[in-house]
């Protein structure tokens, strides 16, 4: 019980987060300096933003790089201001500055923010204490912060990378089950394959996630994470055999009819799914497995094989059910694979520096968006003689996401938990209980709200609100007057984000479908070419079918945001879903390829070559439709690999042309779809104004 307590995510991660932020608080308190104590407790708020507390073989480097840069920007904003320097100015010109972490990596992305928060807490502390106090707070803060995490993290090593993959091995298991409880039924894609989708695209970016982790951790050279990276090599076989190609509806149905193959197939894939389940909670709560077995289940189906050797459903199921239950049973992967391979690129400074300067850096249209709302907060603050804006520019930059759509949920999140909190802590606040018992009170509720705070922003942000509102009682014994001021000041600064997402510079997902599906086709034809050639080396098939996998992702996660974007067009983006539909059966047949290039001879040398060439050709007439809006070439694409060669299909073979046969359906879709796409920008820009 005990374990489980300690090792579950939320416990783990709301313990952390509350004891790095509370310890200060408890020995001023001690001290008799209870106001410095809830002063460096803010440290941790900016650390976070930062991404200081995401483990890394550099993790002393980025904090020291992080604690001079809050240091920085906590003195600039003063000097500056005791030079009479405008604060509209000094934010815009702090921001642009600090925008270049950006284009070095995503990891070093996130200092901008983490400093820009410092430099607005700043504001909040001037005139209460000489300028040199507070970037000796934030060096002083960030060291604790990192001392603290360093000491967290050498307790738990391995505790970050195992809830990925309990995480991994969970989605896997619902993934297993929603495939096959879905069998007789996909007949019907575009009901049944949105959950598949859904479910796959999940995986994905758990796997995209693990492949991050062992790279920042350098995973694979400590000895206490090759247990993890076997447990990872093991995920990505079920994935491989999880997600390959069944679309094959009527000989399904055919055997579904002629046998109980769809009870005895569930019953296999159920056994597969509850496996997972099982060694997830393995992973994540340090217990070694138990022993696992599926003779019955796979000597069922070996028997409805054998009964119907014709149909080729049976011997699918029986083939990658047999290998996942070898996988499962010795817990070791099939073949070994370069982890490695999948690293992140981290540009230098005068790299980083060039591309920034570019107008297509997206670096520096974000730090644009940034340096614009700030200012534009502050020049508001001025015009309403607000004499320190500092929540007004605090919840911008909080609120403020990625997209649209994340900016907009978290916007709602943020104001209605904030107006909750306010009101609960108005009705305590009447109260006038004792600092004795609002301290500890304080303690619990920060705790219950870091317990939600990643699945249930909303809530998480009454609890902080009400321990925001006590702080400030704390301090300056006028929390009361706070109280409305900070629901307007929440209010300003939600407008502010939204406007600023919707506005400045956007980067409409919708607009960025034609590029994704681009890189999509790309990635498709490198796999094949690998598929088809003549080096047909395991490490270079698998690290490709991951990036086929990860650009297919990349256009999924595009067409769920456009379709919550406002006034997008709903008859170009319904055709784009059937287009991602056709483009996940491919990613599925060119996993199931993968599989049978590292098991046996795929074609002859003369017949691969004629496939490839009318694959290619395929694939580059349907990036020409993305291309090119004018009129298509009625050829059909199918024609030639009809009579390659007398005699039986291969499977190989049967893969292939399926292949060509999606290809061919995605290019009529793109002749529609592409030729009614809106120009977004002037489009959208004309619907918001109507």
């Amino acid at each position: 019980m005990w374990r489980r307590i300690i090792y579950h995510p939320e416990v783990n991660y709301a313990l952390r987060q509350t004891l790095v932020l509370c310890l200060p608080v408890a020995v001023g308190w001690l001290l008799g300096d209870l106001q410095r104590g809830l002063l460096f407790a803010l440290i941790p708020a900016c650390c976070n933003i930062a991404g200081l507390d995401t483990p890394h073989k550099r993790f002393f480097k980025r904090l020291v790089v992080g604690g001079c840069l809050f240091a920085f920007s906590s003195f600039a904003i003063q000097y500056l201001g005791l030079l009479n320097v405008p604060l509209p100015l000094i934010m815009f010109v702090m921001t642009m500055l600090l925008g270049i972490t950006g284009e070095i990596s995503p990891l070093h992305g996130r200092l901008l923010p983490g400093s820009l928060i410092a430099a607005i807490f700043t504001i909040s502390l001037e005139g209460r204490m000489p300028i040199w106090q507070p970037p000796l707070l934030y060096i002083l803060g960030t060291i604790w912060y990192g001392l603290f995490n360093w000491f967290w993290f050498w307790l738990w090593k391995e505790q970050p990378m195992r809830e990925t993959l309990s995480l991994l091995y969970r989605e896997l298991a619902d993934y297993c089950e929603t495939k096959y409880t879905l069998l007789t039924r996909l007949t019907d894609p575009e009901k049944t394959l949105p959950p598949l989708l859904a479910r796959q695209q999940k995986a994905v970016d758990l796997i995209n996630l693990c492949y991050q982790q062992m790279h920042m951790l350098s995973g694979g050279n400590h000895n206490y994470y090759k247990r993890l990276t076997r447990a990872f090599q093991v995920a990505l076989d079920l994935q491989e055999h999880i997600a390959v190609s069944l679309h094959q509806p009527e000989e399904v149905q055919k055997l579904v009819e002629q046998s109980h193959a769809e009870a005895v197939i569930r019953w296999n894939a159920q056994t597969i799914a509850n496996r997972l389940r099982v060694l997830a909670d393995d992973i994540l709560y340090h217990r070694l497995p138990d022993r696992f077995s599926m003779n019955k289940q796979l000597s069922a189906l070996e028997k409805i094989t054998r009964h119907h050797n014709d149909n080729p459903v049976g011997h699918f199921c029986y083939h990658h059910f047999s290998r996942i239950g070898r996988v499962l049973r010795t817990q070791r992967p099939l073949y070994q694979r370069d982890l490695m391979a999948d690293r992140q690129r981290r540009l230098p400074l005068i790299p980083a520096l060039r591309s920034y300067l570019s107008l297509k850096s997206s670096a520096l249209r974000t730090a644009a968006r940034f340096a614009v709302m700030l200012s534009f907060a502050s020049i508001l603050a001025l015009f309403l003689n607000m004499p320190k804006p500092y929540w007004v520019l605090m919840t911008t930059m909080f609120v403020s996401q990625n997209g649209y759509s994340a900016t907009r949920v978290r916007i709602q999140h943020r104001a209605l938990g904030t107006l909750a909190g306010l009101v609960i802590a108005a009705l305590s606040l009447r109260l006038h209980v004792p600092d004795t018992l609002v301290l500890p009170v304080m303690l619990l509720i920060t705790l219950v709200s870091y317990l939600f705070i990643r699945k249930y922003y909303g809530w998480a942000m009454v609890g902080f609100t009400v321990t925001a509102v006590y702080s400030l009682q704390l301090l300056s014994l006028n929390g009361a007057d706070f109280l409305w001021p900070r629901l307007l000041d929440t209010l300003l600064g939600c407008l502010i984000a939204f406007g600023g997402m919707l506005w400045l510079w956007p980067q409409w997902q919708s607009g960025l479908l034609r590029q994704n599906a681009h890189d999509a086709l790309g990635a498709y034809q490198s796999a094949l070419q690998l598929l088809l050639g003549n080096e047909q080396q395991p490490e270079k098939l698998a690290y490709q079918r991951i990036v086929v996998n990860q650009a297919h992702n990349a256009l999924f996660n595009s067409l769920n945001q456009a379709m919550q974007e406002p006034a997008f067009n709903a008859h170009y983006l319904a055709d784009m879903k059937l287009w991602v539909t056709h483009s996940q059966f491919i990613v599925e047949h060119i996993n199931a390829m993968t599989i049978l290039a590292r098991e046996h001879t795929m074609l002859t040398s003369a017949l691969a070559e004629r496939y490839l060439q009318t694959c290619e050709i395929a694939l580059q007439r349907c990036q020409q439709r993305l291309e090119y809006d004018g009129p298509g070439s009625d050829t059909n694409i199918m024609e030639a690999p009809e009579n390659f060669h007398e005699g039986p299909i291969t499977v190989v073979e049967r893969h292939v042309r399926r292949i060509l046969s999606h290809l061919k359906v995605m290019h009529t879709i793109s002749s529609l779809a592409w030729s009614q796409r809106p120009h977004h920008g002037k489009w959208l820009a004309g619907k918001l104004r109507k």
